[in-house]
């Protein structure tokens, strides 16, 4: 009976050994992984749902308003008579009109 006991003992002494490592991965998991893929997500819905007359800035700091849609592409006004072609992910974000 001891002998069962022991070796039972023995058999969940491995998953204890894991169980630090299967924690960290489920702290990562909560810390890093999923709230980067809340933000991708929120990301790619801003970007599909831009609008010609949206007020925007682009990832380098530029405020303009989008004046024409592509498929993967955006015409952005920056100033009287100056359009710039970028890509729809050069997009940083929407603004309101107060900013």
């Amino acid at each position: 009976m001891e002998q069962l006991l022991a070796q039972a003992g023995d058999a969940a002494n491995p998953i204890f050994g894991f169980l630090p490592i299967i924690l960290l991965f489920v702290i990562f998991y909560f810390l890093l992984i999923r709230p980067q893929q809340q933000n991708q997500k929120k990301r790619k819905e801003m970007l599909s749902s831009i609008q010609k007359g949206d007020r925007v800035v682009t990832i380098g700091g530029i405020y303009g308003m989008i004046k024409e849609i592509r498929e993967d592409s955006v015409v952005v006004r920056i100033a009287d008579n100056v359009n710039v072609k970028m890509a729809r992910v050069g997009i940083d974000r929407v603004v309101k009109d107060e900013e």
